[in-house]
């Protein structure tokens, strides 16, 4: 009889499912990927099969061309959409079931069951309402695989309607210039669009043009943005009065000079840190992420109430001592190639 668990080995560039001859989220081509969402540190090209969300299949195309063809004129990758809440068996008597995250549009945890266990990958996730993706499900477990991105007690998102107010008020504040919004351009851009929907804001916002196809995928899938028009098509004037949102490497790019008056804010949970709001040159700091907090992740552990959770990024050694406190048993994994520091 082998071991409890043995099915399920980590490795620093992926979780392999053993005798599914499977890897989740691996840094590495592998013939069968389970993936749990698009961000380039959980998501790549050159697998030969892809299991993911239909809307994680959708953003993997849009970023990383895996529906192209190769020299050969043949396309080498199999995308093999899961529904939330849909089982496939894989090879080896393992089933997965793909679970809302609450991350980004389409991101899923990943349950495996095999010989009676019971494992549950998050990926990346996170327990605040946000009106472009499906909300994260607490789904018991005998191992939780958790992320730990903002785990330090330090980290402690506010609401969002206030990073949203004070965003609001420098717009008021700034009638003949303009707010440039620095955003992750998969996820944040559209979050911070979607809460400003829901604040009232009905003007139009502009994009720099590395957003624009992501903001049309997500409302190809049923996000509504409300009218968002390109920088590029338009005059200072224009702009005036406006919410401008660009990639975070935009703020203080020779672009932003077509922009009138702008004040620079940054949209991230990084921005709780005030040195790295000052490294970027950001006047606005909004603390906005799409990671869970350190209250939610403990909260979150308490509520699956796995026999061991193991972390795989992130500040492992904090929340590894909240467990050994806690009396639970846990273990960080040292995967690397995991979080982009803008994405938080």
């Amino acid at each position: 009889m082998s071991a409890p668990f043995s099915w399920i080995k980590p490795h620093p560039w992926g979780v392999e499912v053993v005798p599914a001859g499977a890897f989740i989220d691996p840094a590495r081509a592998v013939d069968k990927a389970l993936v749990t969402h698009g961000h380039a540190d959980h998501a790549r090209g050159g697998h030969g099969e892809t299991f993911a969300t239909p809307e994680t299949l959708a953003i993997m195309e849009l970023r990383y061309r895996t529906g192209a063809a190769d020299d050969a004129g043949e396309i080498p990758h199999k995308a093999m959409p899961v529904e939330y809440g849909e089982t496939i068996r894989l090879p080896g008597g393992v089933d997965a079931t793909y679970i809302p995250a609450g991350h980004v549009l389409g991101s899923a945890q990943i349950l495996l069951e095999h010989a009676g266990e019971r494992v549950v990958i998050t990926g990346d996730y996170k327990r605040r309402a946000d009106p472009t993706c499906a909300p994260f499900e607490v789904t018991p477990c005998d191992i939780f695989i958790t992320e730990a991105t903002f785990g330090l007690p330090l980290f402690t998102h506010p609401p969002i309607s206030e990073e949203m107010g004070k965003l609001l008020s420098a717009l008021e504040g700034n009638p003949e210039g303009s707010v440039l919004v620095g955003a992750y351009a998969l996820g944040k851009a559209q979050r911070v669009i979607a809460e400003l929907r829901a604040a009232g804001h009905t003007d139009t916002i502009y994009l720099h043009g590395a957003m624009e196809k992501m903001c049309r995928l997500y409302e190809e899938h049923g996000v509504d943005l409300g009218e968002l028009k390109l920088v590029a098509d338009h005059t200072k004037d224009d702009m005036a009065g406006s919410i401008v949102i660009a990639p975070p490497s935009a703020l203080n790019d020779r672009w932003s000079r077509r922009l009138p008056n702008p004040v620079t804010a940054m949209a991230s949970g990084w921005m709780r840190v005030r040195g790295r709001a000052r490294q970027r040159g950001v006047e606005l700091p909004l603390i906005i992420s799409d990671h869970a907090d350190w209250n939610e992740l403990t909260d979150t552990i308490r509520q699956v109430n796995p026999t061991e959770t193991w972390i795989t990024h992130g500040r492992e050694e904090a929340l590894l001592r909240w467990c050994e406190l806690n009396q639970r048993h846990a273990r960080a994994l040292a995967m690397v190639g995991r979080e982009e520091e803008d994405e938080g």
